[in-house]
């Protein structure tokens, strides 16, 4: 039965907050433990907004899972709230790798890194700085933040100029010591959130968990445009799975195509005829975690942690 307990682990000095979910049987076990899978959420997320459902079907196919809050989201712990920081980001997802390893049973030459839409970005550049790392799941990432910018102009050509001035306005306020600037992630089309693409806002709301909060430090969209995670992916020697959606509107599926392209033959390609939100839950949801498996299947078996500790 998957056991799931409250864990917590520092990064950077801050207490961040994690759960920690048990394998249901012993299907991925090995002679070093069972692999665990850790996970974190995209732009502004937090942990109890959809990332569950992926999580309990990890567990229940034999995987530990390693689920947690960046700094200044959900029950982390950290300052100012809700500052998006890519860099931040990612040394958070070095921390909680570090601390999945010395879990009891955890096999820490298979640690899987899971991300999703910003951090399905981010674990491109962690899993160059960690070859240690055993594989990647990449849903509908953003994996150049420069073409996100480019399709909110497309799609909505006056946006970008109000986004930019809440952005500086944020930045000036942080100059003065004052309270962060702070704007909706999620809003209606014509808002001034930072995702207003149609019916993002009730996709968001219906996977929404009761530390979520609708809002970031605006100065986030000053760095947006320097996030491109998929300029790295020539680097990576992780096998690395790319899910993306055919009609995603917050983050472009071009983008996701060029990263797996760069990766070469470490990079496996999965394409559904849906947008940004719809894999966090129904049959949509199901089709990419079961895929998710079936990659894992193939690329953790019990070996794996002696291959890698040979050529290490």
């Amino acid at each position: 039965m998957t056991e799931k307990r409250e864990l917590t682990f520092t990064s950077s000095g801050t207490r961040c907050a994690a759960w920690h979910l048990t394998a249901a049987n012993a299907d991925f076990a090995g002679e070093h433990g069972v692999p665990c899978v850790v996970m974190a959420h995209g732009f502004g997320g937090s942990r109890d907004t959809g990332l569950l459902p992926y999580a309990e079907g990890f567990a229940a196919a034999g995987l530990d899972v390693f689920v947690f809050d960046y700094r200044g989201f959900g029950s982390s712990e950290g300052t100012p709230r809700q500052r998006v920081s890519y860099r931040r980001q990612r040394a958070d997802y070095h921390a909680a790798i570090a601390a999945a390893r010395q879990i009891d049973g955890v096999d820490p030459e298979r640690i899987v890194v899971w991300g999703t839409s910003y951090s399905g970005g981010h674990i491109v550049p962690v899993a160059v700085a960690d070859r240690r790392i055993a594989a990647l799941l990449s849903l509908t990432p953003a994996m150049d933040g420069l073409a996100a910018l480019g399709a909110i102009v497309k799609r909505h050509p006056r946006k970008l100029g109000p986004l930019i001035g809440h952005g500086l306005r944020d930045a000036a306020r942080v100059l003065l010591h004052r309270e962060p600037h702070r704007i909706p992630i999620v809003g209606k089309p014509g808002s001034t959130a930072v995702i207003s693409s149609s019916g993002a806002l009730e996709g968001y709301l219906a996977l929404a968990g009761p530390t979520w909060r609708n809002e970031v430090c605006a100065r986030a969209i000053l760095e947006v445009a320097a996030n491109r995670p998929g300029r790295l992916a020539h680097r990576l020697r992780t096998p690395l799975l790319v899910q993306y959606g055919e009609h995603d509107a917050v983050a472009p599926a071009s983008a996701a195509k060029r990263a797996a392209a760069k990766a070469g033959r470490y990079a496996e390609v999965r394409a559904y005829p849906v947008d940004h939100f719809d894999v966090y839950q129904g049959s949509w949801q199901h089709r990419a975690l079961t895929d998710q498996i079936e990659f894992l299947s193939r690329h953790l078996t019990a070996s794996t942690s002696t291959k890698k500790a040979v050529h290490s």
